[in-house]
């Protein structure tokens, strides 16, 4: 029997909840959920409203979405603490809403914050319903990041993660190091702890012809992509397009930064304040196209995500992004960054952001290097971390949920599925 089809022969049924971004605008979630629909699954995702995803119901691509509203973008501690008993609320409703009309198996819940356990164990104790942990940021260390203390709060940041996986009757790990911390730091039996990793799907992130104008005259374009957030080291960014044009006297780089978030602001007025505001490109949340647009006209892109315990075991998606369009990547040193970009990248000094321009400039000025760095990239990518690589987990760790090994033929099937949607989707 194929692991998405349950006893009485009707599809399984999944109910996907996601706090902190709206989908499909979550490209990883929204892979999710589009191979499970493709491989049998009945899916509906419970997500927040953002812009441009305004709908409080609509189903995409067979897929049932239902979104809510939050009172604020949270920044502070007590933004968060407005934030998420209203998601909690919504979530609850919403669910309750899913299971008297289209029903769940599953909760499949996407942190942060590990809080949905609460939800799930909920269904999960007076319903019999799965619960599947899907663990995308480390919390605690998150929270250590973000505000650079620990005490009671850190403390119960980790108790949360604790309750989180004791419910969880398995666990998705985006990296080994992510894994780690399931089984020794939470107990959770290593059989049931899977890893999917945020590989880009290679039919819709293409390399395409470079646009000229988003260079602004200039000679090279450094592309950057991501959320404009507290944790991710802009001001090193910023930093290092200072000095690239004030000490080292290039005025032929063209920084080009897309995405939106609670930093945006105050990154463009910094920018600005510093007399860079020309050399440096801020275009906000946009478009997929856009977005590919973009990152295929750099020269080299670059990630600064500050030194921190969470950065240094996260895999930053920006990066195997980056890889997958053939570009060399410049980053501070840290291990998961070595795990995936390994020798397509250079890797500067932690949080030195004169040791991270002086390397940007040595690669923007060896033009074989780029060439070869982006080739390995690349091919890292297509051979092992595309999302294409990591469907076959990912049904294994469903099929894990009921004990059900997964259907060769169906697998083949769901990936020939996922291929042929992408493209039509490009």
């Amino acid at each position: 029997m194929k692991a998405s089809v349950g006893k009485n022969g009707r599809p399984r049924r999944v109910l996907i909840i996601v706090e902190n971004l709206p989908v499909p605008f979550d490209r990883r979630v929204w892979m999710e959920a589009t191979t499970l629909q493709r491989a049998g699954y009945e899916v509906s995702v419970i997500c927040p409203k953002g812009k441009d995803f305004n709908e409080s119901y609509e189903v995409i691509e067979g897929v049932h979405i239902y979104r809510h509203r939050l009172p604020i973008d949270a920044r502070g501690a007590l933004g968060y603490l407005l934030e998420y008993p209203a998601a909690l609320f919504w979530e609850f409703v919403l669910a309750w809403r899913v299971l008297l009309t289209r029903g769940f198996d599953v909760i499949h819940a996407c942190n942060p914050p590990d809080l949905i356990f609460l939800v799930a164990g909920f269904f999960k104790l007076f319903f019999g319903k799965k619960f599947l942990f899907d663990h995308h940021d480390l919390c605690p260390e998150l929270f250590e990041a973000k505000f650079a203390k620990k005490g009671f709060f850190f403390n119960l940041m980790r108790l949360f993660e604790g309750l989180t996986f004791k419910v969880a009757d398995v666990s998705i790990a985006t990296n080994g190091s992510y894994k780690d911390v399931a089984v020794n730091r939470n107990g959770m039996i290593a059989d049931k702890v899977f890893i999917v990793r945020s590989g880009p799907d290679l039919n819709r992130f293409k390399i395409l012809p470079p646009e000229p104008a988003h260079k602004n005259g200039r000679r090279f374009m450094v592309g950057y992509v991501g959320v404009m957030g507290q944790q991710e080291g802009l001001n090193f960014l910023l930093d290092a397009a200072e000095h690239v044009v004030r000490v080292l006297k290039r005025e032929d780089v063209q920084f080009c930064l897309v995405g939106g978030g609670p930093e945006l602001p105050l990154l463009q007025a910094d920018a600005k304040q510093r007399g860079i505001d020309d050399y440096v490109t801020f275009t906000g949340r946009v478009p997929d196209a856009d977005l590919l647009s973009v990152l295929n006209t750099a020269d080299a892109c670059i990630n600064t995500d500050r030194h921190t315990v969470m950065n240094d075991k996260s895999t930053m998606n920006k990066v195997v992004e980056y890889m997958a369009l053939g570009k060399p990547v410049v980053q501070f040193e840290s291990t998961e960054g070595r795990v995936s970009a390994g020798e397509s990248s250079l890797y500067a000094r932690p949080d030195d952001p004169e040791d991270l321009a002086n390397k940007l400039v040595e690669l923007l000025d060896n033009a074989a290097r780029r060439e070869e760095m982006g080739r390995l990239g690349f091919e890292r990518v297509r051979d092992s971390l595309a999302w294409q690589h990591q469907v076959p987990v990912l049904l294994r760790a469903y099929g894990a949920l009921w004990g059900d090994a997964v259907d060769e033929p169906d697998l083949e099937r769901t990936l020939a599925a996922t291929g042929s949607a992408s493209r039509a989707g490009s």
